[in-house]
């Protein structure tokens, strides 16, 4: 029997499946290479700059290991700060003296690496996101560099490294605790404000969340504005301290116009009125004169005006001023602040056109109801200061100080 030949699969191509198959990482070999660009440079930046741009590392791949070289000397280990195995300079951020000089070189070096590679951003937010989340790892003088450094990248405003990445990472309850993010942030502000106005340092603490937090720096034993206080000016920092003094006393007077505007569009009893503004006082220690501005404010923020009728808006205007007279002579207690009363009374009818022709209505109803004396009426009239439309305003009250003065003369 012959066999019947047996088919072969000669000539068949055979597909194979195909496989994504990564590159290893090696982020050593990356970190030795850029360490060696140190060395052969001597720390030179401007040489060690141009010899990175003209090298083909695999930025993209090791951003994270690039800045770790920058900072540190060389690799750190995975998830700390220690040093790893590999080679090292001594030209890092951290080898520098703590001192402005001698740190800003580096950021300048920074600053043209992240122009021609803008991409590396993202990376520099990784590793001082790290580093500040480790800041108990450091020693003094270390964390003081790394706070000069981060003071002079938004100085300088290095390319797109936003304020949060900074602010937030360092409000660790382990690190606020042990007094390690308040001594970070005065170095800090020290100094950013060496060449920046507080109006800058106030916005990029905007821009960070923090503008209304500045007491999470502090250990929670010292959070209170007498603690902030004393410490900055010890610090040499008066003008942080009057920036919060004020800031808090903004939010104060917030307080209290939110509890009288509740109290008076619920037409509380006005002794009970009093009694909040009085508690307001006392817990904020807010100025007289302060209180009475505010007062008119909330007082006539609750009047419905009608729209164009002048004589509507006239009406309501002295109504709400006959129902709450009691409230602002309470509070008008000197020549000064019934002074104050009419130079508000006086900016509020010039500024809104409706009131423009009420200024001398609303001065009478005033004195008929005990809040101005005569005296203060004429003192404003003959000696004012506030100059918005005071001549206006002088003219159309001359009728009423006539009266006054020839009142005066009879009796």
């Amino acid at each position: 029997m012959v066999s019947k030949e047996k088919p072969t699969l000669g000539g068949t191509r055979i597909k194979t499946r195909k496989r994504n198959i990564a590159a290893p990482l090696d982020p050593a070999s990356f970190a030795d290479a850029v360490v060696q660009i140190y060395v052969d440079n001597a720390g030179d930046l401007e040489l060690v700059a141009k010899s990175i741009e003209s090298s083909d590392l695999n930025f993209s791949r090791y951003g994270d290991t690039f800045f770790e070289v920058v900072f540190t000397g060389g690799r750190t280990q995975p998830g700390t700060v220690k040093p790893d195995d590999g080679e090292r300079h001594s030209y890092s951020v951290l080898d520098c003296e703590a001192k402005r000089e001698a740190i800003l070189p580096s950021v300048l070096y920074i600053q043209k690496i992240l122009r021609r590679r803008p991409f590396l951003i993202k990376n520099l937010e990784n590793v001082m996101r790290r580093f500040l989340q480790c800041l108990e790892l450091f020693e003094k003088d270390e964390s003081k560099k790394l706070s000069i450094f981060t003071a002079l990248a938004f100085s300088q405003k290095l390319s797109g490294l936003p304020p949060e990445t900074v602010f937030q990472p360092l409000l660790k309850d382990n690190l606020v605790a042990k007094g390690l993010v308040l001594s970070f942030i005065t170095d800090f502000f020290k100094e950013y404000l060496v060449e920046n106005s507080i109006d800058d340092l106030i916005l990029l603490l905007k821009r960070g969340k923090m503008e209304d937090n500045l007491l999470d720096f502090f250990p929670s034993a010292k959070r209170t504005i007498q603690a902030f206080s004393e410490h900055f000016t010890k610090e040499g920092l008066p003008i942080l301290v009057q920036y919060n003094e004020k800031k808090v006393f903004d939010v104060k007077l917030r307080e209290m116009k939110s509890a009288l505007t509740t109290q008076i569009a619920e037409e509380t009893d006005v002794s009970e009125v009093i009694d909040t503004v009085k508690q307001c006082v006392k817990d904020a220690n807010l100025p007289d004169v302060e209180v009475v501005r505010i007062l008119w404010d909330v007082i006539m923020d609750a009047v419905q005006w009608s729209g164009k009728n002048q004589q509507q808006n006239a009406n309501a205007a002295l109504r709400q001023v006959k129902t709450w007279a009691k409230l602002l002579s309470a509070f008008c207690t000197s020549g000064k602040l019934e002074l104050e009363l009419i130079y508000k009374v006086q900016t509020q009818c010039y500024d809104d056109a409706k009131l423009m022709k009420l200024f001398p209505e609303i001065v009478r109803s005033l004195y008929d109801l005990d809040v101005l004396a005569e005296d203060t009426i004429l003192l404003w009239f003959q000696k004012g200061t506030n100059l918005k439309g005071r001549q206006t305003f002088v003219k159309a009250l001359e009728p009423f100080v006539n009266w006054l003065e020839e009142a005066e003369e009879e009796d």
